[in-house]
């Protein structure tokens, strides 16, 4: 057996978190690319989105049609989304042994519906519980920037899509 294979028997899960314009797309790109020369069999997907069930789910919190009732029931919603994700997508490559490379996962959940939104660490951390479903990431990598120049660097970003 190739010892690539042997040693991805499971497959692993990196989640990469950070503000708008941190690099965090840049930086998944780059370790896909590395990783694809060296032969693994890597799945790049985000969140919210990643499935078709939770890329529903995604058109509904980024419209906007969310917002009125307030931060838990955008928190369910993320959750929806995430635990179709982890099913759909996450789960079954990790299982047949991909590298799995995840822009946004829990964490931002828990800094934009958690903190932010003010919901209490307790809910968070059950529904965390039902959406993932025991599947937590391998590793995740945190990109910090200053939040003026991430904005800047996410506006032009926009502008050029």
């Amino acid at each position: 057996m190739d010892k690539k294979a042997s040693r991805l028997a499971r497959g692993f899960f990196i989640t990469f978190e950070g503000g708008e314009g941190a690099g965090k797309s840049t930086q998944i790109e780059r370790l896909a690319r590395k990783m694809r020369a060296k032969k693994y069999d890597v799945l790049l997907t985000r969140e919210p989105g990643g499935s078709p069930g939770a890329e529903a789910v995604r058109h509904v919190l980024l419209s906007g049609a969310a917002e009125p009732f307030g931060p838990k029931m955008e928190a369910l919603l993320f959750a929806a989304a995430r635990s179709d994700h982890v099913e759909q997508v996450i789960r079954p490559a990790v299982e047949r042994g991909s590298i799995v490379l995840c822009d946004r996962f829990l964490d931002s959940s828990r800094v934009y519906q958690g903190v932010t939104g003010g919901i209490d660490p307790a809910f968070m951390d059950a529904l965390e519980q039902v959406a993932i479903n025991g599947m937590m990431p391998d590793m995740t990598l945190i990109f910090d920037i200053d939040p003026a120049e991430g904005l800047r660097r996410a506006t032009l970003r926009r502008g050029t899509e």
